[in-house]
């Protein structure tokens, strides 16, 4: 059994980061840590700079960038900040003063290159490094806790002496992310201090939360190894969401199943220090229930008999695109979400309409192809994202071996290890497979975001207004981008789950996609407990929780949504059939 998670009985730094993918429990685990602890008689400030933070629904309250002390925790101060409006900022000190001095196209280059997540892990930072060099506030905090720690990519780049030279000025037309850091300005020593401070294990502690999936455990993996790789060693791992108690057929298969996850963990990652902290039964908003999270005595949860709702299925999307004869759809989510599951069944759907599908996929797990093994109606194209990425790195190093010195190169190398290169690399090669397939419709199980298209788009543009050669963005790309944009051609089904951070994230896509003006009319509730019919206490009232974010799906989609229900089957025979549910 792994030892629960207790913040009073830990030996803490004075600075601890909170980090893990997306809908793992981050501020939740941050916020409840805050309070345990200021109700231990420390003073704690609590700082979060995510995108994705619900900070202000976790304590019921308006939460500025310059602390709000909770009166009901005493000695708790919490700020929030709020990395896109920073980033906007950031983007005019840079582009400003081009206007009026460069053609509209290469503003609208620049302008999209700096709207990228790098752009917004930069301006986060930026927050970071202000509290992280702060002697008043750190003489003022026993600890200081930060919900969303920098990304490896970011603190690399950050140490490269390209990121500091004029290199950014002159360099604003490839289909990169190159330019986030061309307005950093004096900053330089300020976030030298910041990353020393980071790299001190007598001050700094970063928590890896996960969930016990393996998905979420990789992600944890990844992040640790790259913060390892700058000095950022001094790491312990909050496995959050552990099942206990099992009672029930549905409650025993999710028990084995995490605790099957937990058993591949990766090795390193099993050196750690590791915590757990139980499924709860609630959300974790409220002061009561941020102090409840981390306590071992729990309300008794009674099990309540429900209706099983009727929701639309799977089904029912499909038929809309057999019917409307979409020739492009894409699966948008973040990742463990099941994307590439809901890409699987509308291809079998489609094909079962009489279509003829291409789907396209970057899922590594090789029994999907026996899944859905290739026929005269479903052909199959896998997408190795690490090739892919690793082919369009070289050949931009290629070309800027021409012309560039030792340390610009090794700039462009961090670049191109950002978000949007493996976007873009990826996409690229979804564009030759569109380009060349005789089809009826091609389903592929990974989005391009908003920002990446209008990138290639802005980089298409400018390389017409000066006369370049349009080699950087391939035909195949061209001719692409057009139909992405045309409603009757392209639909991105937004895939989410029942919970809070996947559904504000699937808005906060949906935004990104009305910007390139991409049409994404359906949405997906995927892996939706509420129609179980379980009667484990915990899972049997996470289930009536999901209703409120269905909700809100169904309102926000104006009714074109579907829900797809939890299943325990693994992908094997019909599983992927059996998605869709049947017709109403």
């Amino acid at each position: 059994m792994m030892e629960s998670f207790k913040p009073s009985n830990q030996h803490l730094t004075k600075y601890l980061f909170f980090t893990g993918k997306g809908g793992v429990g981050k501020t939740s685990t941050a916020c409840a840590t805050a309070v345990a602890l200021a109700d231990s008689g420390k003073k704690i400030m609590l700082v979060s700079t995510d995108p994705a933070s619900n900070l202000q629904d976790v304590f019921g309250r308006e939460l500025t960038n310059k602390g709000t002390a909770i009166l009901e925790v005493p000695g708790l101060t919490v700020a929030n900040f709020d990395p896109i409006s920073a980033a906007n900022d950031y983007m005019e000190s840079v582009v400003g003063p081009y206007r009026g001095l460069l053609p509209e196209a290469a503003i609208a280059n620049m302008e999209e290159q700096l709207s990228g997540s790098c752009t917004v892990e930069i301006a986060s930072f930026n927050e970071f490094a202000g509290f992280l060099t702060n002697n008043e506030t750190k003489e003022h905090f026993d600890h200081i806790l930060f919900d969303t720690a920098p990304t490896g990519h970011t603190l690399r780049m950050l140490q490269l002496p390209s990121a500091w030279s004029d290199f950014l000025d002159e360099n604003t037309t490839g289909t990169s992310c190159m330019g986030q850091l061309s307005g950093l300005g004096d900053k330089q020593e300020m976030y030298r201090l910041a990353v020393q401070t980071l790299a001190n294990e007598q001050e700094t502690t970063l928590l890896l939360v996960t969930r016990p999936q393996i998905g979420p455990i990789l992600e944890a993996d990844r992040a640790s190894r790259e913060l390892r790789e700058i000095g950022i060693r001094n790491q312990r791992l909050l496995v959050n969401g552990l099942l206990e108690e099992p009672n029930d057929d549905i409650s025993m298969n999710i028990f084995e199943t995490q605790q099957q996850a937990l058993a591949a963990m990766p090795p390193q990652l099993k050196g750690f220090p590791q915590f757990g902290i139980p499924l709860r039964t609630y959300n974790v908003t409220g002061i009561d229930n941020l102090r409840m999270l981390l306590q071992s005595d729990q309300p008794k949860q009674q099990t309540e008999a429900h209706i099983k709702p009727n929701f639309p299925n799977l089904q029912q999307l499909v038929d809309d695109f057999a019917s409307s004869n979409k020739k492009v759809i894409f699966t948008m989510g973040k990742g463990g979400v099941g994307k590439t599951t809901i890409a699987a069944a509308i291809a079998t759907g489609l094909a079962a309409a009489g279509k003829k599908v291409h789907l396209a996929t970057t899922d590594p797990a090789a029994h999907l192809e026996q899944v859905i093994s290739e026929s005269a109606d479903i052909r199959l194209s896998r997408i190795d994202e690490k090739k892919e990425l690793q082919d369009y790195t070289e050949e931009v190093l290629q070309q800027a071996r021409l012309t560039m010195s030792e340390e610009d190169l090794a700039y462009i190398e961090e670049d191109l290890r950002s978000p949007c290169t493996q976007e873009i690399a990826v996409f690229r090669r979804f564009a030759e497979i569109v380009d060349t397939v005789d089809c009826d419709v091609v389903v592929i199980d990974t989005a391009p975001t908003g920002h990446t298209l209008l990138l290639l788009d802005s980089s298409q543009s400018y390389a017409k207004e000066v006369e370049r050669s349009s080699g950087d963005v391939p035909a195949a790309v061209r001719n692409l981008l057009p139909v992405l944009q045309d409603p009757l051609q392209t639909e991105v089904v937004m895939v989410t789950l029942p919970e809070n951070t996947p559904v504000y994230e699937s808005l906060r896509l949906m935004k990104d996609l009305d910007r390139a003006g991409i049409a994404h009319t359906w949405w997906v509730v995927n892996n939706s407990m509420l129609t179980s019919g379980t009667t484990n206490p915990v899972l049997a009232a996470r289930a009536q929780s999901e209703r409120v974010w269905i909700d809100k799906v169904k309102a926000v989609s104006q009714g074109h949504f579907v829900v797809v229900e939890w299943s325990a089957v693994s992908l094997q025979g019909k599983a992927i059939t059996s998605l869709l549910g049947n017709k109403k």
